[in-house]
């Protein structure tokens, strides 16, 4: 036996020297004969002993829970492996299946060493999981071949192959420049200025990968949904002033518009963002600007900050024109610049302006 567990891991060395997080991806169906049946998997030579203890271990913790099917997403450990697996378990309605329900998992598996990433950012990966979730119950309605279904997975894996790499990069990333001295972060004492920003926009515009870009000068390439509100710091020096920044990244889905009005108060600072290759987006930048202000009308300061017409990396798509974007933001008396989360293009000179503006009107008061 342990003869055969060498052989098998010696087959599977050649996925221990990838670059990426993401060792291996199963996806096991439950046949009704059959029981736990590895359909799809990547790579396409991983071997059949490790599909079927994958396939099998994952679909009997089922069987322990009188079968009910988590809507989270569970790590498991396989130690003949040394890997652990990130599951996300699928339920929908299917006659032919026993108790009228198919069920199936996708399971990622990655190396024992590496679990503090998926601990740490699990909750960044539920999103594109639920998404890929949605999209194979649809495609299992349509009856469509399994040949969509895998793609649909392959999708699911580069996506959080992607999402991973940025979050190592950030966890290895090195230490503070001279720009943003480590002593300084270390001492609140020595901060000279502190003020509220809040950044709104509709979902998907990119409002969470813009502060990555700034906060750790990291583009994160999924879309995440913001849960209620996202709060970050940072500390830099501006000229000879050391000023940190709070960050309220609000939510644009309807269901937290209750919470929203608590999120703005005390802000000084605004970040109106819209997608430059979705006009609906920033047809609701006055309808957030409204928002923000109606909640902000006991504020006795100023209010400044940007309109941001985001993603100007994709010019073939573009569907807003700069007079238009200009105008709006003359109208609301904010600026106006296009940015890219994505090249990081004109991010860190607006929160540098935003900060000496705020300075300004500080100084001007007293």
């Amino acid at each position: 036996m342990e003869i055969k567990r060498v052989a098998i891991l010696s087959k599977f060395k050649i996925l221990k020297n990838m670059k990426t997080l993401i060792d291996a991806v199963i996806y096991t169906d439950i046949h009704n004969e059959l029981g736990p049946d590895p359909i799809h998997w990547f790579p396409s030579d991983l071997p059949e002993s490790i599909r079927m203890l994958v396939g099998i271990k994952t679909m009997t913790i089922l069987t322990g829970d009188q079968g009910s099917v988590p809507d989270s997403l569970l790590i498991i450990p396989f130690p003949s492996l040394k890997l652990k697996g990130l599951i996300k378990y699928i339920e929908r309605e299917d006659r032919s299946k026993r108790g009228g329900f198919a069920r199936s998992a996708i399971t990622f598996l990655f190396k024992e060493a590496d679990d503090v990433i998926f601990y740490k950012y699990m909750s960044y990966l539920k999103a594109p999981f639920d998404e890929t979730t949605r999209k194979i119950i649809e495609l299992e309605k349509q009856q469509v071949s399994n040949d969509r279904i895998f793609e649909e997975i392959n999708i699911l894996r580069n996506s959080v192959s992607k999402l991973l790499e940025d979050f190592r990069a950030k966890e290895i990333s090195l230490p503070s420049s001279q720009e943003f001295p480590e002593k300084i972060i270390r001492d609140e004492k020595i901060v000279d200025y502190r003020f509220k920003l809040v950044v709104v926009g509709d979902p998907g515009v990119g409002k969470t990968s813009i502060i990555l870009r700034f906060t750790d000068n990291a583009f994160l390439r999924t879309y995440v949904p913001t849960l209620g509100v996202n709060i970050t710091e940072k500390i830099f020096q501006d000229k000879n002033k050391v000023v940190e920044v709070i960050i309220w990244d609000i939510a644009g889905q309807n269901k937290f518009q209750v919470m929203r009005r608590h999120f703005y108060q005390g802000s000084e600072a605004i970040l109106l963002i819209f997608d430059l290759t979705n006009r609906s987006s920033f047809n609701s930048i006055k309808h957030w600007y409204e928002d923000v202000m109606k909640n902000m009308e006991k504020h006795h300061h100023q209010m400044v900050g940007y309109i941001f017409g985001n993603k100007s990396d994709l010019k073939e798509v573009r569907k807003v024109k700069l007079v238009e974007a200009l105008a709006l933001a003359k109208e609301l008396n904010l600026k106006y610049i296009e940015t890219s989360a994505l090249t990081g293009r004109n991010i860190g000179y607006t929160f540098y302006d935003i900060a000496e503006t705020i300075i300004k009107l500080r100084v001007d008061k007293n």
